[in-house]
């Protein structure tokens, strides 16, 4: 037994136990974070660099790619260290910190794809009103609160999480500090503490669920009278990009959290994770672009442009 007072590191998963192994997942972390980092490095700089992309959208897809970069700097860069150098010790802030890092990006990332469900929803149900809802100030201080409610979302629950006494070693059954995994080494005592931090967690991911669910259904309602089977098909196709990156990132991450105590396993974990944590700054870009001709076009651009200059 121990108290969180005399822990000065913590244990992370190791994710193989042979030398070999090791490599061959150091060798699939890097192929999946400099997929991340080449796609929203993409969309950032088309983005930022096109002026016809300086739209609502685009803003928003922007600010997500932001937070992708961010989600995937925080938990891969560690693991591939520990794959390489055969070591699963993260220090005690430094699991603090890659902790807060999470939840300010999960945060952010899950306001930001509100916001976005909002955009579309102004679009759709709302188009002769889109430039006044939607002006440039206005989509300033929607993503200005979007990263708001993601940093006082991770400093909230990280400060609770690392209040409670830690009984139950300093053993993580995860290759990152996850906050389920944490809450699992608190002493029994601290339940009211641990049912708090879910609540904080559980409020702010509600509230976004909700808001995008009735969006969602004023969309289908305002899209279904549209009389034209061409005018129909483009509205679901702006749509869908969207409604795929949140069935993905919102299924998995609540999963995650809220999932019962007895369905939780090694391998489950594992899975969850993965699909909630690296697999979404994977494909958020892939999947954008893939349906948007305007931003296919803007990247190839970019591309041949950079191409000629070298």
């Amino acid at each position: 037994m121990s108290n969180s007072s005399s822990i000065r590191h913590f244990l992370l998963l190791a994710l193989a136990d042979t030398w070999q192994l090791q490599l061959l997942h150091f060798c699939l972390l890097l192929g999946i974070s400099l997929a991340a980092l080449l796609g929203n490095g993409f969309i950032i700089s088309a983005v930022a660099c096109g002026h016809h992309l300086h739209t609502p959208m685009f803003f928003f897809l922007f600010n997500l790619a932001l937070s992708d970069l961010g989600m995937i700097c925080t938990t891969v860069p560690k693991a591939m260290h520990n794959s390489l150098w055969d070591t699963r010790d993260i220090s005690y802030s430094g699991c603090a910190a890659q902790l807060f890092l999470l939840l300010f990006f999960i945060g952010t990332e899950l306001s930001l794809l509100t916001v976005m469900c909002y955009d579309r929803y102004v679009s759709i149900c709302k188009p002769l009103h889109y430039g006044t809802l939607l002006g440039s100030r206005a989509c300033a201080h929607m993503a200005a609160a979007a990263w708001a409610s993601g940093f006082l979302n991770a400093v909230m629950q990280t400060a609770n999480t690392f209040s409670l006494p830690l009984c139950h070693g300093n053993a993580l059954g995860q290759f990152f500090c996850e906050l389920p995994q944490i809450l699992k080494l608190s002493c029994s005592h601290s339940t009211f503490t641990k049912i708090w931090i879910s609540l904080l967690a559980g409020c702010l991911a509600f509230d976004c669920f909700v808001f995008i669910v009735f969006s969602y259904v004023q969309i289908f309602r305002a899209v279904l009278r549209i009389s034209s089977a061409q005018g129909r098909n483009k509205a679901f196709s702006t749509c869908l990009p969207h409604l795929t990156v949140i069935s993905l990132f919102v299924s998995t991450s609540f999963f995650a959290c809220l999932k019962p105590p007895s369905m939780s396993s090694p391998s489950l974990d594992l899975a969850l994770s993965v699909l909630y944590s690296v697999v979404p700054p994977v494909l958020n870009p892939l999947i954008y672009s893939l349906r948007n001709q305007e931003l296919k076009a803007a990247v190839w651009t970019l591309m041949n442009g950079r191409f000629q200059k070298q």
